[in-house]
């Protein structure tokens, strides 16, 4: 048979030795929030879980498990071999640690297929994150990145995270880089996938000397950062890049890509333009209509972005900041290194 594990002995596994962690609820539940890193093998697609449901709510709790029994009859052979396929040890958990994992490890032990499952299934897992988070005390040092939109903050940030530097990609845990334009091309997260992430990141960096981030707003996209994290930002070691205009807008032609995400663009736009001066705004839709992408974003930045920032500017001006000049992102990069070789 199958044996219970808690969520922190899960997580110790996954960290000592790869235990592979597969949520069995449907496609729609894993999307909304799961487990970072875990696989989704669902015992029950959306329209199965939909019926079944239905069935407990208006029939009979005994037809909902016939009816549940007959559709993982059906299908068993492809549902046990996806977990066969899966090499090294196992943990299942469903919403609950209830039928749905248990059915699936007792099923699994059968064919001599050997899991853990997650004692209160995902529900005690985002229990969990609330609570650590409520509590958490920051130990590194924050190390802050700020500069005018298009400073190629975030490249740097992915850059640095590659060579293993301690960095906390708020970005892409929140899949929305924070503007108005900021969902361009992304899929924006919810609470419970923000939280899932940065409590993973929080950890990861806990015994650094420092860890690296970008000057966000509290709110970025859907979600909110904790106070205790914009606290850490705010008294952190703030890092001022300056680029030059054109390379800035060429840095926003990379990261956005207009012409792949050019109506999109064009909403976000339209949502901004009455707060600009109005014979600008209207050459700035026409460029954006025509494709002339660095117009437009040139136009967006010194027309608006800029303006909106000055405040902000002023307020790190005001504190003891690191201000790095470079004609492109790259060489920007390379003395941000140079600036953390001192707090390592």
């Amino acid at each position: 048979m199958f044996t219970d594990i808690t969520v922190e002995e899960l997580l110790a596994k996954q960290k000592q030795n790869g235990i592979t962690i597969i949520d069995v609820r449907s496609p729609s539940e894993y999307e909304e929030a799961t487990i970072p890193g875990s696989l989704n093998i669902p015992f029950f697609n959306d329209e199965e879980r939909a019926e079944i449901g239905t069935l407990y709510k208006q029939v009979s709790v005994d037809t909902a498990k016939k009816r549940g029994l007959a559709i993982i009859s059906a299908k068993l052979p492809s549902f046990i071999e996806q977990f066969q396929e899966v090499q090294g040890d196992k943990a299942v958990f469903c919403w609950r640690g209830g039928m749905r994992s248990r059915t699936t490890a007792t099923l699994l032990s059968l064919m001599d297929v050997h899991v853990q499952r997650l004692s209160g299934g995902f529900r005690s897992y985002r229990k969990w994150v609330v609570d650590e988070l409520s509590r958490f005390e920051v130990k590194p040092k924050a190390v802050v990145l700020n500069g005018y939109t298009g400073t190629g903050k975030t490249y740097m940030l992915r850059a640095l995270q590659a060579e293993q530097y301690p960095v906390l990609d708020l970005e892409r845990m929140a899949g929305h880089r924070g503007s108005v334009f900021g969902q361009v091309g992304l899929t924006a997260h919810n609470q419970k996938i923000f939280d899932s992430l940065l409590l993973k990141a929080l950890l990861e960096v806990q015994d650094r000397p420092y860890m690296l981030m970008e000057a966000e707003s509290k709110r970025i996209g859907k979600v909110v950062m904790p106070e205790f994290l914009v606290a850490s930002k705010e008294q952190g070691i703030q890092l001022w890049i300056d680029l030059p205009m054109q390379e800035r807008v060429r840095q926003i032609i990379n990261d956005y890509e207009p012409d792949k995400h050019q109506e999109t663009c064009l909403a976000a736009f339209r949502r901004i333009k009455e707060r600009i001066h109005t014979p600008i705004a209207k050459q700035i839709e026409a460029d954006l209509l025509a494709g002339r992408f660095e117009e437009a974003v040139e136009q967006l930045l010194v027309h608006y972005y800029d303006p909106r920032y000055e405040h902000t500017a002023r307020e790190i001006a005001e504190k003891d900041r690191i201000v790095i000049h470079a004609e492109h992102v790259d060489e920007a990069l390379e003395q941000v290194k140079q600036v953390l070789k001192q707090y390592s």
